[in-house]
């Protein structure tokens, strides 16, 4: 089995796929703030005793106590379990919710006023751009994506000024949907940024 857990916004996603793929159980809570407590209990729910040989985790960018809560849970669930560990894009677990677009951006609160970005192709949804972190107006002067998807979907859209703003978030149950390469990445967080807080040069 697979399983695959995406924490980098407001929300705490799981999901357990079978030996053919099929989504057989998931979990999906908008908390805000306590991914650290609410994870390991949801996941626990969604298996029932059972276990998995391969975890997914979403690697961001977004939350950064989000992405390091998700991503340590699921070190050490792949240690006591022997399990292959791999990362997944949080930025193409919203691209694909587009229903099919020709293209999506997809766009996260990326704090400081500023927003996690990136295009991708709506029916392969391979990238087509670079992930980027941008003010809403430099945003919209680079994304063409008619559709956005995301908690900062409606941000880029009002400083654009047209295009449609799905509010979303990441969804593990679309987790195998992803281009095998966006969903086989180094399970290491993707800040988009530097974090906020910084250890102290020594005096």
């Amino acid at each position: 089995m697979i399983l695959a857990i995406d924490t980098s916004t407001a929300a705490c996603s799981a999901a357990l796929f079978d030996s053919d793929g099929a989504c057989i159980a998931r979990r999906d809570e908008r908390i805000g703030r306590g991914h650290a407590e609410r994870l390991v209990p949801m996941v626990a729910e969604l298996l029932a005793g059972r276990s998995a040989e391969t975890i997914l985790v979403g690697v961001g960018p977004g939350s950064f106590t989000g992405i390091r809560v998700g991503i340590a849970a699921a070190h050490g669930l792949a240690i006591g379990w022997g399990a292959e560990l791999r990362g997944m894009s949080s930025l193409a677990l919203l691209a694909a919710q587009a229903g099919g677009a020709d293209e999506v951006a997809a766009a996260i609160d990326g704090g400081h006023g500023e927003l996690f970005v990136q295009q991708f192709d709506g029916a392969t949804l391979g990238p087509s751009g670079e992930a980027m972190t941008l003010p809403p107006a430099e945003a919209a002067l680079l994304v063409t994506a008619d559709l956005v998807v995301g908690p900062g979907a409606r941000a880029l859209v009002e400083a654009r000024g047209r295009g449609e703003a799905r509010e979303a978030w990441p969804a593990a149950s679309d987790a195998l949907k992803l281009p095998a390469g966006l969903r086989s990445l180094a399970a290491r967080p993707v800040y988009g940024r530097a974090p906020d807080a910084r250890a102290r040069s020594a005096a």
